[in-house]
């Protein structure tokens, strides 16, 4: 008899946000939009209650083991059970939740890391709360690479992808006036490094092309508005073409993202988060998703966050979901190709 193949590992997100509502509606639309199959580590209850309340007829099923998922998943939605302790109501976050949302994303990396799952998908999560709770990691990039459990250290790159349109940020949850310090020649070439490997590994590029945007406006301005872009991110960018990377910059920020510029490129890496963010997000909102390259095991995740304004009102659109499982389905095969 054939062993079925290991499913993607869903986390629960914040079981107050829109999680369960995307994880629930992606379920049931699979028939008229595909998914992988998956499995959820969360809350049964909260799931079931929150279908109720959605109007959705998802029938779940709690497993005990992540092997039997893909065989059920055609029939019901396979739960591993992780039990909340509070009562959980929709578009109103509790901090007794926190343990419960940490537990669920450290059992599905310890799934990955043991064989069981082929990738982490992560729903969205609170970090006011999380900081609340005591986490003490910036946000889920970062977490994931402590929880990686590799015996060389890690630089997790963030990467949003949206079909050909990806970007980077060289720093990721940081305030903005840490971020001028926080760039260095290493750092950046290190991202470079990784984003290249990666791009390889899992998106099939023989030789990305990546570009480099300034920090400053205007790209500094020849130094005129400042001096990061000649002392510090000009020679990354020269080192990493020593070692026969495709790399290109600094460029202006504010001409990176028209139609015509995202021709000359296989992926964006800017300095800082908003600096990447507010372009992808204004261009691929719905279907955008979040990947963290540079670990041992493949993670996706929705572009968005918790919403708890619209949690539980059926407004919800799971399509950032769908898209982030599809490509953990896609990336964890071309690591095994």
């Amino acid at each position: 008899m054939a062993v079925a193949e290991p499913p993607l590992a869903l986390t629960l997100g914040d079981p107050a946000g829109i999680g369960p509502d995307i994880a629930l509606l992606a379920f049931a639309a699979r028939q008229s939009d595909p998914i992988p199959p998956f499995v959820l580590l969360g809350d049964e209850t909260v799931l079931a209650a929150r279908a109720e309340t959605l109007g959705l007829s998802v029938s779940i099923a709690t497993i005990d083991a992540p092997a039997a998922a893909t065989s059920l998943f055609a029939e019901a939605l396979p739960v591993l059970p992780i039990k909340v302790a509070c009562a959980v109501v929709p578009g109103r976050p509790d901090l007794r939740a926190m343990p419960a949302v940490k537990q669920s994303i450290e059992g599905a990396v310890k799934l990955v890391r043991e064989g069981k799952a082929r990738a982490v998908v992560t729903n969205p999560v609170s970090k006011s709360l999380l900081y609340q709770a005591g986490f003490a990691f910036p946000g889920h990039t970062e977490y994931l690479a402590a929880l990686a459990g590799s015996a060389e250290p890690l630089l997790p790159v963030m990467m949003l992808v949206a079909g050909p349109f990806k970007v980077v940020p060289a720093t990721i949850h940081i305030p903005l006036k840490d971020v001028p310090a926080a760039i260095t020649t290493d750092l950046l070439l290190a991202t470079i490094r990784t984003t290249d490997q990666d791009l390889r590994r899992y998106f099939g590029y023989v030789r990305p092309r990546l570009t480099v945007s300034g920090l400053n406006p205007h790209a500094g301005e020849d130094g005129s508005l400042g001096r990061e872009e000649i002392d510090i991110i000009a020679p990354a960018i020269e080192a990493a073409r020593a070692e026969g990377l495709d790399v290109t910059g600094p460029y202006p920020a504010d001409t990176l993202f028209h139609a015509a510029a995202r021709q000359a490129y296989d992926a964006a890496i800017c300095m800082y988060h908003d600096q990447a963010l507010v372009p992808f997000k204004t261009l691929a909102f719905e279907e955008g998703v979040n990947v963290t390259l540079g670990l041992p095991f493949v993670r996706t995740s929705p572009d968005h966050g918790t919403a708890f304004d619209i949690a539980g009102t059926g407004k919800a659109n799971p399509k950032s979901l769908i898209e982030a499982l599809r490509l953990a389905d896609a990336m964890s095969r071309a690591a095994e190709g």
